[in-house]
This record gives structure tokens, sequence and C-alpha cells, in this order.
């Protein structure tokens, strides 16, 4: 854990970012014609505390992206409460989305998308502080240091264009352009997953010694769940817009609650030949968040689903403790008459 940043206000035990009950549902049309909803988030709760990286992990389409979005108000939620070290957001008593966004910064998965193709690279990492008040000069003295803290000569990269740089050049740029106006948390969406490996794990280096340089936080959205056990130190797992899982890396990689946690982690590649996997660790496709199933939104692919799973949807408990280990499963509440609930408790 990172020691606290300059700018904190309410100590160490404070989440820097508290969200409650946060939904998203996109009007769409069906093919008769009927207004219908993707629930692409629907009543997400989670807590990021000071110093920490939590890794978000899922499927595609299990609503990842539009969380982070979201977070960036990028996205008006449709319901919902973010609580950024103690103040609420957009609030007449809290802080503005402005001020929020001063303090929170995103690195997104195309690189070459987030920058503008006709402004040279320094200008772009300069392009924040000058917005927020520092004089063309400072900005582009601030962009220098930045170039030089992600791993760039700035005399040699910066006044080059966008189309001149590598993938993994280009997302340096970008972390570089996040940092510039020094946030207090950082919001990577799939900041690796179109890099080689051998860059990735450089980039995933340099991130964790940013981290430790600029006393940062990160919430780290992957579906490489290698790249999330090694710079994570809890795991969010969403599953159809809801978080069905959510507790510390170690716990979540060898000990995982839910059934789809366990297939996730089933699925993972292995080097070695006596692992070969036979049968798939989970059959078929989410079923659609416009339609999704009544009760737990997962027991249509699940082993262990029962008529308790059918009408009543499981809540995750305690997911404001930071070393707690929850699931969203009636398998792990005693009370839901689950008949496997008994084993699960003693075990």
């Amino acid at each position: 854990m990172s020691d606290l940043h300059e700018n904190d206000r309410g100590g160490a035990a404070q989440p820097l970012l508290i969200v409650e009950g946060l939904r998203k549902h996109f009007k769409v049309k069906t093919k008769n014609g009927k207004p219908a909803a993707v629930k692409a988030v629907d009543d997400v709760g989670f807590t990021v505390f000071k110093g920490e990286t939590l890794g978000v992990v899922g499927e595609s389409g299990c609503g990842k992206s539009t969380l982070a979005r979201l977070l960036m108000h990028l996205i008006a939620p449709d319901t919902g409460t973010l609580i950024f070290d103690g103040e609420a957001v957009d609030s007449p008593d809290g802080i503005s989305v402005d001020a929020l966004r001063r303090q929170m910064q995103m690195v997104f998965q195309d690189s070459y998308s987030s920058l503008n193709p006709r402004m040279p690279v320094r200008d772009s990492v300069a392009f924040g502080p000058m917005v927020h008040g520092k004089s063309r000069d400072q900005s582009r003295l601030v962009a220098k240091d930045m170039l030089t803290k992600v791993g760039l000569n700035p005399e040699l990269f910066g006044p080059r264009y966008p189309h001149e740089l590598s993938g993994g050049q280009k997302q340096r740029v970008n972390i570089a352009r996040a940092l510039a106006i020094s946030p207090r948390m950082v919001i990577l969406d799939e900041a690796v997953s179109a890099l080689d490996k051998s860059v990735e794990a450089q980039v995933l280096n340099l991130l964790r010694q940013l981290k430790r340089s600029f006393n940062l936080t990160y919430l780290f959205i992957s579906h490489d769940l290698n790249v999330v056990q090694y710079i994570s130190d809890r795991v969010l797992v969403m599953y159809l817009g809801r978080v069905v899982e959510l507790g510390p890396v170690d716990e979540i990689f060898r000990r995982p609650k839910h059934p789809y946690t366990r297939a996730l982690l089933g699925s993972q590649s292995s080097m070695d030949p006596a692992r070969r996997l036979e049968e798939p660790p989970i059959t078929g496709d989410p079923p659609s968040p416009i339609n999704p199933p009544s009760g737990c939104r997962f027991r249509t692919r699940c082993l262990h689903a029962v008529s308790v799973c059918e009408t009543t949807m499981p809540e995750l408990s305690a997911w404001r403790d930071r070393d707690s280990h929850v699931a969203a499963c009636h398998i792990h509440d005693p009370t839901s008459r689950h008949a496997l609930a008994n084993v699960a408790g003693s075990a």
C-alpha cells in the first residue's frame, strides 16, 4: 500500500471512493418495436480504499467499461451515489463533477483513438495542465517531466505525432497525460490488453512504479485474470451488470466462492500439459441484458441452481469492509434455504 496522497482529507481509514446503488439502463427498441432497456449496470455497490488497486473482471458485455464511464461521469447514471473521500459527487454540499475529474483520471483501451492525431505528444500531455490554469510554458515543463517518468525521452518523443509511435509508446503517453494533473485515482480500462506480452509486462511494471511514486489508487479493469492477479490488491467480479464476488486477490484466486468466479478461474490456460482441460468449465452464452433471468442472473448456467435461485436475487453483504470476502450467492447465505448453504457455511 502507498502512503497517503498530499491532497488526502479523511485519513487512511476513510475510503477514497464509495459507490452505492449505481445503475445505468440504455433504452433500446426490440424487433417488434416495443421499448426496452439494456441493463448494463444494475445496482452496483463497492468501495475503493486509498492506495489500493481494485481489479475488475468479467466476461465481455458484463458492464465493466460502462461502470468506468459512470464513475468518470462520461455517462450520466440513472441512479446511484458516488462519495469521493467523504464528499458526495455532483451534490450541492459535496464535490462537483469537474472537481472529481481533477482528482480521478482514466486511461482507455484504444491508445490510438485516445490521442489527437493532429497534436504532438508533448501538447497532448500538456493540454490537461493548461485547461486547469497553468501557462503554456509551465504545462510543457509538466509534460516533459511526465514523459520522462513513463520512460519516454521528451526531446525525442515530444515533437512526434501519435502515428509515429508504437502501441506501447502511445499507451505510455496516455498514462503520462492522465498523471499530468496530479490525480489521486486512475481508472485503467483494459489499458494493456491491446499490447504484446513483452510490452504489456513493461507497462504493468511501470504502473506499479508510478503508483508508489505518486501515491495513487487504481481501478484496474481487465479480462486477463493473470494480469489482474499480478497487479491487484482486491478483485471485483461482475456478471451481467451486477457484482457477484468481491474480496482480497489471494482469497479470490485460491478460494473463489461464487460458481461464476470458479468457472472463470477454471478457464485459465495452463503451461502444464497434465492440467489440460477436457471439458469447458462454463457453457452457454450470458443471457440477454435486456431480459435477464429472474433471481440470480447466473442461475441459467449454474450447476447448483435450485428454486430459490430463480425467485430471489442474492445480495452482496459486507462489501464495505476492506478484508471481507463476499459473494452474491445463496450457497453462502445460511438463511437462503439452498440445499448447499449449510455445507458452504461449515467449510
